[in-house]
């Protein structure tokens, strides 16, 4: 069968600032076939982007061979690029045009046909399961429904070869599960061929082929058995004694030589171990914080992780702190009047709403969050998550019903409540022109640091998030991995005692995930209260308590391990929290009948 897209030894060069080179990709070969999806699955840097626009015709490599069909491809052949459908990692909807006026600009731009525009249409609008949604702004979908309009615009044409660069970063599992639906079913009806970057390693695992890279060159390449087969044997579920939560066992595990990597999981943790040697065998054999350890089944995943620890260190992404400087254990705030916190919650909600217009984002919602716990807000795009969190820290005031956080009512003294509070939000925020050091030393000063206390809280916080080297750089200039390393600081440098998370892992590899997640435990441990929110399922596994919501309303309350066994069943190590996530939300809407979906 003649491959629809093949790369042989791609070697692509970018200029550097310092006058240097810069190599993106050496040597990269790749095979796509029609009636296939191969996955390009990388850390930040590693040459995804690249790689995919070099395939879509808008870059030109400095050696090696594209063949298109069979043919040379490059930017200079039009008529192929004609044929192949690109979904950029920041897609470029018209937001103040409706959805059908986007696919009528789109079916203009590919040159399809009038007479042909409007059964077109109705197919891949049913096929997003947008057609309740063809006459709404585009800007009033939600992440979901907006990532699903940019790929039937890029299908407005039947391409040979689509390429998608990232297309779930942000997606709710609900949304992201609809769009490979979607993937499946126009590869498998057709001879279209795909290209899909991804930093999900359970979507790699879908594709007839996986390559593996890191800083241009790829580690790894074949088919996801083949590639998952090389942790055959490494792979563990261990299960902490009774009151050690799964977050910290697993930080415990973390510690020791012989882990490659451990994540909660059902309760348990699942770990990766190295070669044979005194610490891997004592550590199988259980130490007094193991209740049961057991072999399981290996994973795509725990084969990326392999490798990529092998190559890519902690430093170079987000470096492990030391929580005796930064995570200090924060005064509990005193209650005034008989008003304020009691000793356990740190903050209290009850019969919260709020109303855009006549819209109701937030429907009588209540919960409280203890001190040093990690609470996940979890739902579907449009589900009114990102309004709770909004609201909780203060950047908006309710409509009606209380909010307390940290012993200050959030809607009343929202100034006095933010002076207490992290805040790091899902992007980049802080003041791109100034560098490292001046967006440090401007922060300090906002959050009410000065002369030699403030000197030596920024001395703290540069060498914990290890950022000495990065002082005088823009921070726009940054790498993503210490873009997010100073908005993290950021948000600690006052100590708080509370910790908002605005998707703080989104388009991060699993690596970085992992280590992200080994700081944010720690700084639970020391008393810090962290509310996050997140649509990497697995993450949920950190936290201690979920608030699940759609629609607005409160859907589930409660531990992962309670949720889980009161939706799926007893049997938590097959279960996983976003099999439940899903069913609790279908099951929502199925008793509300249809619903319209909207902003959060």
């Amino acid at each position: 069968m003649l491959p629809t897209l093949k790369l042989e030894k791609i070697v692509k060069i970018f200029p550097s600032k310092d006058k240097k080179v810069f190599k993106a990709l050496n040597e990269i070969s790749l095979t796509v076939y029609p009636g296939q999806i191969s996955a390009l699955v990388g850390p930040d840097g590693a040459g995804k982007t690249t790689l995919i626009r070099l395939c879509a015709g808008l870059l030109r490599a400095n050696s090696g061979t594209i063949l298109f069909q069979g043919k040379p491809f490059g930017p200079e052949q039009s008529a192929a690029r004609a044929q192949i459908g690109y979904m950029p990692q920041k897609f470029g909807l018209y937001e103040d045009l409706m959805v059908e006026e986007n696919l009528d600009l789109a079916a203009k731009l590919r040159g399809l046909p009038e007479d042909m525009k409007e059964e077109r249409f109705e197919r891949l609008l049913k096929m997003a399961n947008l057609v309740p949604f063809r006459r709404r702004l585009a800007g009033a979908l939600s992440g979901g429904m907006k990532q699903k309009l940019v790929l039937i615009s890029t299908l407005i044409v039947p391409p040979s070869l689509l390429l998608l660069d990232e297309p779930t970063v942000g997606v709710d599992p609900l949304s992201r599960k609809e769009l490979w639906e979607m993937l499946d079913e126009l590869v498998s009806s057709s001879d279209l061929a795909a290209v899909v970057g991804t930093s999900y390693l359970d979507e790699a695992e879908k594709c007839s082929e996986v390559c593996l890279l890191f800083g241009g060159q790829a580690l790894a390449r074949g088919s996801p058995k083949a590639l998952t087969a090389l942790s055959e044997g490494r792979s563990f579920l261990a299960k902490p004694k009774i009151n050690i939560s799964p977050r910290v066992f697993q930080s415990w595990l973390m510690k020791n030589p012989a882990t490659v990597d451990a994540v909660p999981q059902g309760g348990s943790v699942r770990l990766i171990v190295g070669e044979q040697g005194p610490s891997r065998e004592a550590l199988l054999k259980g130490a007094s914080e193991i209740s049961e350890i057991k072999a399981v089944k290996s994973r795509l995943e725990d084969s990326f992780l392999l490798l990529l620890k092998n190559k890519f260190k902690p430093s170079n992404s987000f470096a492990f702190l030391n929580s005796q400087t930064w995570a200090l254990n924060p005064p509990r705030p005193k209650a005034k009047d008989g008003e304020g916190l009691d000793s356990d919650n740190v903050i209290e909600t009850k019969g919260v709403w709020k109303f855009f217009g006549s819209f109701a984002a937030v429907k009588n919602v209540g919960f409280t969050v203890r001190r040093g716990e990690v609470f996940g807000l979890l739902g579907p795009n449009g589900a009114g998550k990102t309004t709770t969190f909004r609201l909780l820290c203060g950047l908006i005031s309710s409509s009606r019903g209380e909010i307390k956080v940290a012993g200050v009512d959030a809607s009343r003294s929202r100034r006095e409540a933010r002076k207490r509070l992290g805040y790091v939000a899902q992007k980049f925020s802080l003041y791109g022109d100034l560098t490292v050091k001046e967006n440090l030393d401007f922060f300090a000063g906002v959050y009410g640091l000065k002369g030699r206390e403030k000197k030596k809280r920024l001395e703290e916080i540069v060498e914990d998030f290890s950022l000495t080297q990065r002082l005088n750089q823009a921070a726009n200039d940054l790498p993503g991995g210490y873009q997010k390393r100073l908005a993290m600081a950021v948000g600690l440098i006052h100590r708080p005692s509370v910790l908002f998370l605005d998707e703080p892992t989104s388009g991060a590899d699993p690596l970085a995930r992992r280590e992200f997640w080994l700081r944010v435990s720690d700084l639970a441990e020391s008393g810090v209260t962290i509310v996050v929110t997140t649509h990497f399922m697995e993450e949920a596994e950190y936290c201690d308590r979920l608030l699940i919501q759609d629609s607005g309303e409160a859907l589930a309350w409660g531990a992962p391990d309670e949720i889980r066994e009161r939706v799926l069943g007893a049997n938590l190590e097959e279960a996983t929290i976003e099999q439940a996530f899903i069913e609790i939300v279908r099951r929502s809407r199925i008793e509300k009948g249809p619903i319209e979906e909207a902003i959060n």
